[in-house]
């Protein structure tokens, strides 16, 4: 089993550490009612995905 020889620095890990940060949702507004939604995905709110009714909502 490898051992390591040295520790790893605090910068060296870091640095290797450096792409784990998350990233913030992309959020859009709807279209039809202004309601903010996620990209490409059908408005929760009147249910309206690229200009066609999908999903029938409770008014």
């Amino acid at each position: 089993m490898a051992v390591p020889k040295k520790k790893t620095s605090k910068a060296k890990k870091n640095m290797r550490r450096s792409h784990h940060a998350l990233t913030a949702i992309g959020l859009v507004t709807c279209e039809k009612c202004g309601a903010p939604k996620r990209q490409h995905r059908v408005c929760l709110e009147c249910g309206d995905y690229k200009g066609s009714q999908v999903l029938e909502t409770a008014e």
